[in-house]
């Protein structure tokens, strides 16, 4: 299967959250937002939350549109099957409390299905532990916490390959 389209950004997490949207999804999902901190990515079938183990280490986050079905890497460190919704055709990388990191449009507005994988979220995890929240190495001032979030050897990676499915149902519109 072919690469479609493909959308990379960074964003930082807000107390491990990042979220992935269509544009015009605006009410939040508090149930899929705690799901995620067990099935790590968790969604409502239009809000994906990505949950890291660390708060605030910034996180890559891929959106891979492919012309039909992938599996995922045999290296990935975890994934789980994932579907998303979108009316608008734009997806929203959102930092809760910074705002959105990013925006992509797909090839089309539909029903997405995928999966998500993930790499360097322990690993990222460890190094927050170690140089941030109290290991050996603990920074004092401000300026020492961010050296060590900007020196951080690992790159923690959510990746997020999809595939349309269908067009969107049409809304209902009785009043």
């Amino acid at each position: 299967m072919a690469l479609v389209a493909e959308y990379r950004t960074t964003a930082q997490p807000d107390r491990g959250i990042v979220e992935v949207y269509d544009a015009d999804a605006y009410e939040a999902d508090r149930e899929a937002a705690v799901r995620s901190r067990a099935e790590v990515v968790a969604g409502n079938g239009y809000h994906l939350y990505l949950h890291t183990l660390q708060p605030d280490l910034r996180v890559e986050v891929a959106i891979r549109i492919w012309d039909g079905p992938q599996d995922p890497p045999t290296d990935a460190e975890g994934h789980t099957d994932i579907s998303l919704e979108s009316e608008t055709g734009d997806l929203v990388v959102n930092q809760l409390t910074l705002g959105p990191a990013g925006t992509t449009r797909l090839p089309r507005p539909g029903v997405y299905a995928g999966h998500a994988w993930w790499a360097g979220r322990q690993t990222a995890a460890d190094y927050y532990d170690q140089n941030i929240r109290g290991g050996v190495r603990q920074p004092t001032t401000t300026e020492e916490v961010g050296r060590a979030r900007e020196q951080s050897p690992v790159t923690e990676r959510y990746t997020f390959d999809l595939w349309f499915l269908r067009e969107c149902e049409p809304e209902d519109e009785e009043a």
